[in-house]
């Protein structure tokens, strides 16, 4: 099932050497626990391919192969002494039941981490293409998980940056306003109008922002009725040469590139030389101006509505400020991990990251609040 994809082992690299000394109790503990690793990590596999079709299910077929040769390195290793099932690791397990009951973008992320995290290099008991096959499993999930981050990168953008957006720029605007000593009622005017304001401004400058990057996409993009021209070009002489020039190649190479696609057949030309040929990913990527705009809307005046929760609810004071602080952590740690597995990145360092410059701008607004109240007062 697409097993060809990855290299196939030498047959005497999974097998125990004739005059292994007996395994120690530590060694088979070892053993044991990365036997039930790769089953897990196996199985992750196969979940996600039974969500999935195509070429990325053949893929996904072909890891779980992979690990399964792994998973039978490990067997040989401990012959008659498997033991009882040990439980993989506790990070392999939540991979697999987010597999099982999502299969998403994010878990094939997480799985990426965790390949990235093999210990197979520096494992004595495993073979070299063992360790140099898990680096070839992070390459191919990582491409995988691009695949789902290119389709979610135009929305998911203007999702993450809105409600960040919207959560730290409210909560600021909310101690600030509270530290100067107006009335709950001020204050919570106050947030609602910064809500407002604020979510209608992200989704019109996000909209102008994507519609703008489409349409310099396109002014880019070859011309289709420039391709049905070159089957009439003069072979002797003609502007084909200067269109790669033009595109960087320098005169010689220009001239070679625009011979050879001339000496080919007039069906092929079109293609070759790309005329019409629009990027498709280019434009999945950036996303639709109107889906961008209502998503930075959205997800802006969800964050910024978290500050202001405690005021609606009835609370005043150092309470309601404690308490949308917290919320608005809460929200930012949330956002940060969400953004740290989508990119590959630590999430926690991710999630430290989001919270400080939130907190910061935060704190800066209060004191300039106190200020202020202090001043007029």
């Amino acid at each position: 099932m697409g097993s060809s994809l990855f290299r196939r082992e030498t047959p005497d690299e999974g097998s125990v050497p004739a005059e292994r000394p007996r395994p120690t109790s530590s060694e088979l503990r070892r053993w044991r626990q990365y036997l039930a690793d790769e089953q897990a990590e196996a199985a992750v596999y196969r979940d996600l391919a039974g969500r999935r079709t195509g070429e990325e299910r053949e893929i996904l077929f072909a890891l779980a192969d992979a690990e399964g040769r792994h998973e039978q390195h490990w067997r040989t290793l401990l012959g008659d002494q498997i033991g009882k099932p040990r439980r993989a690791a506790l990070r392999t397990r939540i991979l697999g039941f987010l597999a099982r009951h999502f299969g998403s973008v994010f878990v094939l992320a997480l799985a990426q981490r965790a390949e990235d995290r093999s210990t197979y290099d520096t494992e004595v008991d495993a073979t070299a293409a063992m360790a140099a096959d898990e680096h070839m499993h992070a390459e191919v999930v990582r491409a995988l998980a691009n695949r789902g981050r290119n389709r979610l990168s135009g929305t998911f953008r203007a999702a993450v940056f809105g409600a960040n957006d919207g959560l730290v720029s409210n909560l600021s605007l909310v101690l600030g306003i509270s530290a100067s000593g107006v009335s709950n009622h001020t204050v919570l005017l106050t947030g609602m109008a910064g809500l407002l304001a604020g979510a209608l401004s992200m989704g019109a400058g996000e909209y102008v922002s994507v519609n703008s990057q489409r349409e310099l996409l396109q002014a880019s993009t070859p011309d289709a009725q420039a391709g049905s021209a070159l089957p009439q070009l003069d072979v002797d002489a003609n502007e084909l040469a200067l269109v790669y020039r033009a595109r960087g190649m320098s005169g010689a190479e220009a001239a070679r590139q625009a011979e050879e696609i001339l000496g080919k057949h007039a069906s092929a030309m079109t293609g070759q030389f790309g005329f019409g040929a629009t990027d498709s990913a280019e434009h999945e990527a950036i996303g639709t101006g109107l889906r961008a705009a209502v998503s930075s809307f959205s997800f802006f005046a969800s964050g910024a509505l978290i500050p202001v929760l405690p005021y609606l609810f009835g609370l005043q004071g150092v309470v309601a400020l404690v308490v949308a602080v917290v919320l608005v952590g809460i929200a930012l740690t949330g956002t940060g991990v969400i953004v740290g597995l989508l990119s590959g990145g630590p999430p926690l360092r991710r999630a430290l990251r989001q919270l400080l410059i939130g907190y910061g701008a935060a704190a800066v607004t209060y004191l300039l609040g106190l200020l202020l109240g202090t001043g007029f007062g």
